[in-house]
């Protein structure tokens, strides 16, 4: 089996992580068992670039449980955890392509190392194993049947890869299931932001003034968290509505230009390019914290800042990057402008990862039950397999809710009664 790891060594105590983490993912555990029995990937070569968690690797194992050839590369350079990489490899034969702090260079080797397994169906958080297929593996495209979405940027992608013409084969956005996004995006990205946050610098977030760029559901999750921790929560964003909305949630919205001369700490949530920039580093004072949780490490424009400064100190604490300017002020970079909740923490809680990786998997079987019927266009999650996952998760946390009588969905499929 092939395999790039850090450490085999170290499957023991990634065996323990990822049975923990099974403990609060009883639908997909569901989902599994169904899948054993059932084998609806049985024959298909699957190959997944994702984040290299415990979460994840329970998704894997499902994955295979449902007899799909299974390989999974990063999909993102400090995401991976190297117990869990091991574990999987030693304890699940899945062939693994990942090591935490791999380079540029061995990122994208990582990649064309499961393109190499020529996948038939294909799972991405961030679009970049799609985007690779695309742009250099055109002969593999016919046979491939699908991809599933995990994340909002790749989502972006795909979705204007679609409006250009580009895209050729259907994509489930799995990020824009009310399963995922109202859960994981709000509940895990608040949560784990904080946490990456808080392991990184260990500060006292009570007081701050933390500045959250982009009023998103990830946004929304981290404002959330930040105001249940007493910060002083300022928003920026280039969306009105949002703006709007940000501002009757009870927090202070202004541009970032206003923000960066008060801010204590930021945060990056937009899926776009260079959201703090020069003209936003001349402005911020001493000791000021500078974090990403959007996708890519493009959010934060480190290049005009490695530029405007006089010195570099890099690891002045584990993930903490110290940039000197000109007059003396600190600036410190979490994670390298990377996902500080991944770089420096361990990601989204396993209990919100349990009803997104659910819908990966269930959307996996479905695209194989309709790959004759699917164009290739950007699809949503079918609202039955929300609603499935929603129940189950309900069911697991012994809360049942009332159903509608017969009068009622006589009434709401009725046009006739009025007032």
């Amino acid at each position: 089996m092939n395999h790039h790891i850090k450490d085999i060594n170290l499957a023991p105590q990634g065996l323990k992580r990822i049975r923990w983490s099974e403990n609060e993912m009883p639908v997909l555990r569901l989902v599994r068992e169904r899948f054993e029995k059932e084998k609806p990937l049985a024959g298909y070569r699957l190959s997944a670039c994702l984040h290299v968690t415990t979460e994840t690797a329970n998704l894997l194992r499902t994955l295979k449980a449902g007899g799909a050839d299974v390989v999974v590369c990063a999909s993102n350079p400090l995401s991976t955890q190297d117990d869990v990489t091991a574990a999987l490899v030693k304890e699940y034969g899945i062939s693994v392509f990942a090591i935490k702090g791999e380079d540029h260079e061995t990122y994208y080797k990582h990649i064309h190392a499961a393109i190499a397994h020529k996948p038939q169906i294909t799972m991405d958080d961030g679009a970049d194993l799609v985007s690779v297929i695309h742009k250099e593996y055109h002969e593999l495209i016919p046979q491939v049947l699908g991809s599933m979405e995990e994340t909002t940027t790749g989502v972006i992608r795909l979705r204007a890869m679609a409006e250009d013409g580009a895209l050729k084969f259907p994509v489930i956005a799995v990020n824009d299931a009310m399963t995922k996004y109202l859960f994981d995006n709000r509940y895990g990205t608040g949560q784990s932001t904080i946490d990456g946050i808080l392991r990184a610098t260990g500060m006292l977030l009570a007081g701050k003034n933390f500045v959250i760029a982009g009023y998103g559901w990830c946004g929304k999750g981290v404002a959330m968290r930040a105001r249940g921790m007493a910060s002083q929560v300022i928003v920026t964003e280039v969306d009105p509505i949002r703006a709007i909305e940000a501002v009757l949630d009870g927090y202070r919205v202004m541009p970032m230009a206003e923000a960066a001369r008060i801010g204590d700490i930021f945060v990056t949530l937009t899926g776009d390019i260079h959201v703090l920039r020069k003209e936003h580093f001349a402005l911020m004072k001493d000791g000021a914290i500078i974090a990403n949780s959007g996708h890519f490490n493009v959010e934060i424009n480190l290049d005009e800042l490695s530029a405007m400064s006089k010195a570099k100190n890099k690891d002045v604490r584990a993930f903490v990057d110290e940039y000197v300017q000109a007059d003396g002020r600190r600036l410190y970079v979490l994670g390298e402008g990377r996902l500080i909740n991944l770089a420096a923490a361990e990601g989204h809680p396993a209990a919100v990862m349990d009803m997104s990786f659910a819908t990966q998997a269930l959307t996996t079987e479905f695209v194989i039950k309709n790959a004759k019927k699917l164009e290739a266009k950007v699809y949503n999650v079918p609202r039955d397999i929300e609603n499935w996952i929603a129940t189950l998760k309900l069911k697991s946390m012994g809360i049942t809710i009332d159903e509608l009588t017969a009068e009622q969905k006589k009434y709401l499929s009725s046009w006739e009664m009025g007032t």
